[in-house]
């Protein structure tokens, strides 16, 4: 499926039926009265997140999205049917925005989450409703409410847990495969993805792990260089970074070039990005060189701790995920700390 994660649309609630004008006219009833029964609501139009969604590609094929008007209503002290709502669904992490404020209406983080956003109109009464003691015989009925029309920008923010950064062919592509069961296109030449992929890593310690294949940032992506600018965002939404780093192509006068060069896209980017927990992994230790080329990173990083892998071949992937597992707990344990 085509990955797609802005989209502009224009949705309609349902205009209120309107009421009816009616009078009982029957042989042996001679004073009757007014039995005009109430129009029905318009419907509403209602975002919906749900997991079955994971882009915003099905909204690329209508520009108007309208609910159900409402029924008049009728004689006999009758109601009007109400419209039917119109429910849309959206993947996690959608923002609602309206498109001629810039106002941002709604973010959709949880699953099954729902947000009403335009309601129907309400049905107009009919004249049942004003009959009084100086007005027996009211003529007249109320019209029905018109729906709300809204222009809407929705832009998608992927959610996951771990999001995998680091410079084209660095190997995440690679990784998500190993790790999860996502097959994203894998090739030898820089850009090879296009689109962030998301796999899911099953563990037997914790819930699964969501992890994010974010496309290649290179030097200047926070300006629009590259692909970088289109998918940064998708970066704020994890938890977690995992700095990938291809040990083949350390530099051995500059071994931090690489990771530098994408610390500072992130920082010039959002410097809150900059700041979120990053786990650095050295990936294609599997190379002949790696080993020497890995010793001259370490020395010159020369903080925290440092993974080392091989995607391709599998070397180190045990550990990697029970690391990650260690570090989600513990964030998870310092946020119910915080609400506590």
């Amino acid at each position: 499926m085509k990955f797609i994660d802005e989209a502009r649309i224009a949705i309609q609630s349902g205009n209120g039926g309107a009421g009816c004008v009616s009078l009982r006219r029957e042989k042996y009833i001679p004073k009757g009265g007014p039995d005009g029964g109430d129009g029905g609501r318009g419907g509403d139009v209602v975002f919906m997140a749900t997991t079955k969604k994971r882009t915003l590609y099905h909204l690329q094929f209508h520009q108007l999205y309208k609910a159900k008007n409402g029924s008049g209503g009728q004689g006999n002290n009758r109601a009007g049917k109400g419209g039917d709502d119109l429910i849309i669904e959206l993947p996690p992490g959608t923002l609602v925005f309206d498109a001629d404020t810039g106002e941002l209406l709604k973010d959709l983080v949880d699953p099954d989450e729902v947000f009403v956003v335009a309601k129907g109109g309400r049905g107009g009464l009919g004249n049942a409703r004003f009959k009084s003691s100086t007005n027996r015989t009211p003529r007249f009925a109320q019209p029905g409410e018109p729906g709300q029309t809204l222009n809407l920008r929705l832009e998608l923010k992927l959610l996951a847990d771990v999001g995998i950064v680091g410079l084209p062919n660095a190997g995440k592509s690679t990784l998500v495969s190993a790790m999860s069961s996502a097959r994203p296109k894998i090739a030898d030449y820089p850009f090879t993805t296009l689109t962030p992929n998301l796999g899911v890593v099953y563990t037997n310690r914790r819930e699964p792990i969501i992890i994010a294949d974010i496309p290649g940032l290179i030097e200047g992506a926070h300006t629009g260089t590259g692909l970088g600018i289109r998918f940064l965002r998708h970066v704020e939404r994890t938890r977690l970074l995992l700095h990938l780093v291809d040990a083949a192509a350390i530099d051995a006068d500059h071994p931090l070039r690489d990771i530098d060069t994408v610390n500072r896209e992130l920082h010039q980017y959002s410097p809150a990005l900059a700041e979120k927990p990053q786990l650095v992994v050295l990936n294609k230790m599997d190379v002949a060189w790696a080993d020497d080329a890995a010793t001259l990173f370490r020395e010159a990083y020369g903080k925290g701790d440092l993974l080392q892998i091989s995607a391709a071949s599998g070397q180190g992937l045990d550990l990697l995920t029970a690391t990650l597992c260690n570090l989600l707990d513990q964030m998870d344990e310092a946020q119910s700390e915080e609400k506590e």
